[in-house]
């Protein structure tokens, strides 16, 4: 998922340099970075649990944002599960990590869309690939999906091929029928990916997503989070949301040395940096939760391993936001070097996953997002 031109996989492997603006030359030794702001009218009590959301489904064992993955996720405990959202050329909306869907579908091998290949600047990154809004549903649905990160999760891998690219609709159907069938509530935390972008090329996603929804009894009364990188549109939903009494907004925080891509486009300079460090109580009021990445909660010392708690929890608290972090993921390469065993960077291990979990959920986190949810309920149920 990215964060204007940068990765949320490139953000965690940055590690210790997510420094934000306001930060101390001591960070790393663990001085809380974050002053308090002026007392929030509500401050924010952080719930007995924090929620479980699966990132893209149980995308550390499926392919990502397919229905084996969200069906894994759910069967493994989660709370929430996450379709990214993405426009198709006739308004559809699909669940794709990216627009660009070179590395998750089978579409480079499918002689009849080879002419599509093509270039484009999103959110000030040149890509070059396949992209949604030249197909129609119909045809995406001729594609099949593959694991992202190869041969780092051969479980996943192995899926290959089987399973193909689903609509939001899909989705809010087969996660009412899971609903229905577990007898427990499971919310969707959809995010509006490129919102900016999608406009500008007359395929703006908001209205689409408030439609769909009011054209759902479930999605009407589903627990439901929507969130964005960017900034004006959580803005301008807000508002748009106030006859639905089931949706959240969420506000993510990309690389804090760089603005979000509504602001940059529009001319402005601010960055996530200084919207975290001058701005949470702008923020809580439009959005209901914060969520950075995991580096930002608890950052990486010179030596990889975890320093102390910035304090950026606390300070969210105050202003009256919640807070998710984004992501945990099970293989020693995304690791704090804390918790990596001997096994090698593309292994799996659990263990270690689930003690790290643990150590970010003690700083009060209201909500995580995990790439495997089975291991995030072992994380939460503690001991």
């Amino acid at each position: 998922m990215r964060a204007g031109p940068v990765s949320r996989r490139s953000l965690l492997r940055a590690g210790a340099g997510l420094a934000v603006a306001g930060a101390t030359a001591n960070m790393g030794t663990g001085a809380a970075v974050f002053a308090a702001p002026a007392p929030a009218p509500t401050p924010i009590t952080p719930p007995r649990r924090a929620l479980l959301i699966a990132h893209r489904g149980c995308s550390a064992l499926r392919p990502e944002h397919t229905f084996a993955a969200y069906a894994k996720a759910i069967e493994d405990g989660a709370d929430f599960i996450e379709p990214d959202l993405v426009v198709t050329r006739d308004g559809v909306l699909v669940a794709r990590h990216e627009n660009n869907i070179a590395d998750t579908t089978d579409v480079a091998a499918r002689p009849e869309f080879a002419g599509r290949r093509t270039v484009k600047t999103i959110d000030g990154e040149r890509q070059e690939g396949w992209f949604t809004e030249d197909f129609t549903f119909a045809e995406l649905k001729t594609l099949r999906a593959k694991e992202r990160l190869g041969a780092m999760r051969p479980e996943s891998r192995r899926h290959d091929g089987a399973f193909q690219i689903v609509s939001l609709e899909e989705i809010a159907d087969f996660t009412a029928a899971e609903a229905s069938a577990r007898g427990r509530t499971i919310g969707l935390i959809p995010e509006i990916k490129h919102g900016g972008y999608f406009a500008s090329i007359g395929l703006p996603q908001e209205g689409r997503l408030l439609d769909l929804i009011g054209r759902s009894a479930w999605l009407r009364r589903a627990p439901l989070i929507i969130q964005s990188f960017e900034t004006a549109n959580l803005r301008a939903l807000r508002p748009r949301i106030a006859a639905f009494g089931n949706i959240q907004l969420m506000q993510l925080i990309g690389d804090p040395s760089r603005p979000p891509a509504d602001v940059a486009a529009a001319g402005g300079t601010r960055t996530y940096g200084a919207m975290i460090a001058t701005g949470l109580a702008d923020i809580a009021s439009y959005a209901d939760y914060l969520a950075p990445p995991t580096r930002m909660v608890i950052p990486l010392g010179p030596d990889g391993r975890l320093g102390r708690p910035t304090g950026l929890v606390e300070a969210a608290h105050r202003a009256g936001l919640r807070v998710g972090v984004w992501t945990f993921r099970p293989e020693n390469h995304f690791l704090a070097a804390d918790f990596r065993d001997d096994k090698g960077d593309a292994a799996r291990n659990p263990a270690g996953s689930v003690a790290e979990m643990r150590r970010y959920l003690a700083t009060g986190l209201d909500a995580i997002f995990t790439d495997d949810p089975a291991l995030g309920r072992q994380a939460l149920a503690g001991g």
